[in-house]
């Protein structure tokens, strides 16, 4: 995700703008720019690439301001470059963004049929004219920030400022991180604390539709209607251990909560909403050998595997291709039927997996094509790779694969509609309905995490229990999987996944009351058929713990305990099941005292057959 900072006080903001972006560095950008305000004028900065070329182009410029903002760009709508790069600048309005913005085409029209002109490509410059529309029909920017925001529909971290108000900065958030921070003499507002931990340990986390004013003589909060919003600073009490697991108590905590930031990173850069087209600049691969495709294998390990199954339904749906599955250790050994007509999709988190690399140069080998999802740049598979998919995950400490898990599913969505579009099986429209789906994922994911808590409170109920069954059905099932490996690589307890339908086959005989289920049902075409199978198990005195839609009263008299989940475009309700069965796994691992971000026996990169 990309970087915020903003500051207002007694000190110079320029060093302080530079300082934070700096801090931010982690997160991934393309392009960096700062905005201040000097000689009651507002200054702009820009440039692509690294921090240090925006520093280049400050050395030796007197530059002295009470007052700024500053922003580190991962590429979502436009390409990096100078004009895309933010903060953007509309009339004597400055913003910088993180987010995505859906409506932005159809408001973009709109303004320019009022008769405004666009500078960049970007979904952020819509903000910026939607604020300068209503400052110029005489409101303050505080009042034309909540009146702008009313018209976007997406996520959003803001910040803005105004050249005639030079004494107060305004921000906002829906779906994306801000934090507030306070001194003597200054506020300060950042994506993320490790950008303003320099400079203050009390901050205020803003929620979603919130609103924050900043100057020097502190803050003021209000809701979208302008009503004030009471919040005491929370005091952070970070050594430096901590600092890196931003505040969280594990890794893999710290990781389940950076999914939607993870998501929407991968989607950067890479998507068109106006032709319904997926950007893929190391696809590798010529729209010939696409077109001339008879198959596709995928092939991987552990929840990479799980990834994978989720992927064949999505390949196949949108693409009309039949898919093949396997473990790459199974691969390896079968004589698969590969030719050159065939293409080998290989996904694994770290690059480097022993039994994925050997599946990859055995396709190879029966000259198909190989192509990658990966999370770490220039590694083995990559290299080795005709084409690859980087997944901008970020390092991810936790043994367990969390946002590396559901960064992969984001790819192979995206890798389907690419594939259909090259192929002629998804028109336009079909493109920008799928992206518009798409474009919603980072939103929903935060909606998830915000209920983590009654997560928790299941697991206070069953973590002493020593087998747990899972339960999913077509796209669903593989979930059920990746749930049963989480629970038992963390907290060492034995759990199995299953197809729904496959339980009467065999896994009914364990059922009793010392073996909880665990079932994804979630509104679909096989709805009724996971409901019976709830049923089974509650005739055979079973706990039931249901995943399931909003909406859905019928579950709830039913299951011993259900989680909702928003509805959603089926092939992409994975990504939100995954979300609360880690979250599981986590809270069961740490009431058992387990070790969890170095469970036992396992390692992060399986470099050995």
């Amino acid at each position: 995700m990309c970087g915020i900072i903003g500051y207002t006080g007694n000190q110079n903001a320029v060093p302080i703008l530079i300082d934070g972006l700096r801090r931010l560095e982690y997160r991934g950008y393309d392009s960096a720019g700062i905005a201040f305000i000097q000689h009651d004028k507002i200054n702009v900065k820009r440039c692509v690439g690294k921090l240090r070329n925006l520093e280049m182009a400050l050395l030796g410029e007197k530059l002295s301001s009470a007052i700024g903002i500053g922003h580190t760009r991962w590429a979502t709508h436009g390409r990096p470059s100078e004009e895309n790069a933010h903060p953007h600048r509309v009339g004597n309005i400055v913003v910088v963004h993180n987010g995505i913005i859906e409506n932005y085409s159809q408001l973009k029209k709109e303004l320019i049929s009022e008769g405004r002109h666009f500078a960049s490509e970007t979904d952020t410059e819509v903000i910026a004219h939607l604020i300068d529309r209503l400052v110029k029909r005489g409101l303050s920017l505080v009042q034309a920030v909540q009146g702008a925001l009313k018209e976007v529909k997406g996520a959003y971290a803001i910040a803005v400022l105004r050249e005639e108000e030079p004494d107060i900065l305004v921000g906002a958030r829906n779906g994306c991180p801000l934090v507030a921070g306070l001194s003597q003499g200054g506020s300060f507002i950042a994506s993320d604390i490790p950008a303003i931990l320099s400079y203050t340990r009390d901050v205020v986390f803003l929620e979603d539709e919130e609103i924050i004013v900043l100057s020097p003589e502190g803050i003021q909060i209000t809701d979208m209607e302008g009503n004030p919003v009471e919040k005491e600073p929370s005091r952070v009490m970070w050594n430096p251990v901590m600092a890196e697991k931003g505040g969280y108590r594990h890794f893999m905590l710290k990781e389940i909560y950076e999914q939607p930031r993870a998501i929407m990173d991968t989607l950067r850069g890479r998507l068109s909403y106006d032709t319904g087209n997926v950007y893929l600049d190391e696809i590798g691969l010529s729209e010939e050998d696409i077109k001339g495709f008879r198959n596709i294998f995928i092939s991987a390990c552990g929840t990479s595997w799980h990834a994978a199954l989720v992927g064949k339904f999505m390949i196949e749906e949108i693409t009309r291709i039949p898919v093949e599955v396997d473990v790459a250790s199974e691969f390896r050994y079968r004589d698969p039927l590969i030719d050159e007509k065939s293409l080998l999709i290989a996904i694994t988190q770290s690059g480097e997996t022993a039994d994925t690399l050997a599946a990859m140069r055995e396709a190879r080998g029966k000259k198909g094509k190989v192509f990658t999802i990966c999370n770490v740049v220039g590694s083995t598979a990559a290299r080795e790779s005709d084409g690859i998919i980087y997944t901008h995950a970020g390092p991810e400490i936790g043994v367990a694969a969390t946002k590396t898990f559901t960064s992969q599913l984001v790819a192979l969505y995206l890798l389907s509609i690419y594939l259909g579009r090259i192929r002629g099986v998804i028109s336009e429209a079909d493109g920008r309905r799928y992206l518009e789906v798409l474009s919603q994922l980072p939103n929903l994911v935060e909606k998830v995490l915000e209920k983590g808590e009654s997560i928790e409170e299941i697991a206070r109920i069953y973590f002493q229990y020593r087998d747990f069954l899972f339960l999913g059905r077509g796209p669903n099932y593989p979930i059920a999987l990746e749930g049963a490996l989480k629970l038992k690589e963390i907290s060492y307890i034995h759990a199995e996944g299953y197809p729904a339908g496959e339980m009467k086959h065999g896994p009914i005989a364990l059922i009793d009351d010392k073996m909880p289920t665990v079932a994804l049902i979630t509104k679909n075409n096989v709805y009724d058929k996971v409901l019976s199978n709830i049923m089974e198990v509650k005739a055979r005195s079973g706990k039931v713990i249901a995943i399931a839609t909003e909406g859905d009263q019928d579950i709830a008299g039913k299951a011993d305990h259900v989680f909702y989940l928003p509805e959603f475009d089926h092939l992409l309700t994975p990504v939100l099941l995954a979300i609360p069965l880690q979250l599981l796994a986590y809270h069961v691992a740490v009431l058992r005292g387990c070790d969890v971000d170095q469970p036992r026996n396992l390692a992060k990169s399986v470099t050995v057959e």
